[in-house]
C-alpha cells in the first residue's frame, strides 16, 4: 500500500528539516512524499532540495494560502492512503506510517491522537485524544486530530478538496464531509500519530479562537449538523482536562 504524506510550507526554514527527516526515517518505505511551497523567500527551499532523495514532488509556487496548498498536494497524491504532516511538525516515532497501514487495511480511514510539544519537542505541553470522538461531537466543535488522519484514496475522491470559504477551519470542514457518509468505515487508532509545535494557525491567540470558531458554526450548517455557539463553547472544560491530563 503506497502511502502519501503532503507537507505545505512557507519560509520553514527553522523546522521543515525535523519534518522530513521524520519521513526518511521511517520504517515503512513505500512512501510518496509531496512538498508544496508557497514560494518561500527563506532557505526552505534550499533545505528541501538538500533532501530532494527524499521528496518525490516538489511544487514551489505562489497559493492562495494554507488550504489551497494543501489542495495542490492532493491533487498531485496518486497513493492508496493519503495524510498531510505541517511542515512545524514530525511523526511521533519511526513506526508511525507501519502501524497506520496495518491499521487500515480493512477501512477508510484511520485517526489518532497528536501531542502539543514545546520547539525542541522535549516537553510535552498538551495532548489531543481522538480516542472519545463520535460523530455528534461536531457540534460541539470537536473532531479528530486532523494531522492524524490517514484517508483510503476513494473516500478522498468523494471528500473532495479543502474548502477555500474558510480561513483556519478548513480541516473541520473536511473532516465533517469525511464523516458525513454512512457507509464510510473510519477507524480510531489509540496512538500518537504525530508530534506538533505549539503555535499553529489555529492554536494562538483569542481572535484566532473567534474566527475558528465562527467558521465551524458555518461549517456545520453548510454540512446539516446542528450547531450553536452555546455547543460550540461547551468543548473548552474538556479541552481544559487534555491540558491536565497531558
Amino acid at each position: 500500500m503506497k502511502v502519501s504524506i503532503i507537507t505545505v510550507c512557507y519560509n520553514s526554514e527553522r523546522t521543515i528539516k525535523d519534518t522530513i527527516k521524520s519521513i526518511a526515517s521511517q520504517t515503512y518505505k513505500d512512501i510518496e512524499y509531496i512538498v508544496i511551497d508557497g514560494n518561500s523567500s527563506d532557505n526552505t527551499m534550499e533545505i528541501v532540495h538538500q533532501h530532494s532523495n527524499v521528496i518525490d514532488v516538489i511544487i514551489c509556487e505562489n497559493d492562495n494560502g494554507l488550504y489551497d496548498a494543501m489542495n495542490k498536494g492532493l491533487l498531485h497524491a496518486s497513493g492508496d492512503l493519503i495524510g498531510i504532516l505541517n511542515s512545524d511538525d514530525i511523526l511521533a516515532k519511526k513506526s508511525t506510517i507501519a502501524n497506520i497501514v496495518q491499521h487500515a487495511r480493512d477501512v477508510e480511514g484511520v485517526y489518532g491522537d497528536v501531542g502539543f510539544y514545546n520547539f525542541f519537542f522535549t516537553k510535552k505541553t498538551r495532548h489531543y485524544s481522538s480516542k472519545g470522538f463520535y460523530k455528534s461531537k461536531f457540534s460541539r466543535g470537536f473532531m479528530p486530530a486532523h494531522p492524524s488522519c490517514y484517508f483510503k484514496k476513494e473516500l478522498v475522491h468523494r471528500i473532495g478538496l479543502y474548502s477555500l470559504d474558510f480561513k483556519i477551519a478548513a480541516d473541520f470542514d473536511y473532516l465533517v464531509r469525511a464523516f458525513s457518509f454512512p457507509d464510510t468505515n473510519i477507524s480510531y487508532l489509540q496512538e500518537e500519530i504525530v508530534k506538533m509545535r505549539e503555535g499553529g494557525v489555529s492554536t494562538s491567540g483569542i481572535s484566532a479562537s473567534l474566527l475558528l470558531n465562527k467558521e465551524i458554526i458555518q461549517s456545520c450548517r453548510n454540512n446539516g449538523v446542528p450547531c450553536s455557539w452555546l455547543s460550540v463553547l461547551s468543548k473548552y472544560p474538556e479541552k481544559i482536562m487534555g491540558l491536565i491530563f497531558k
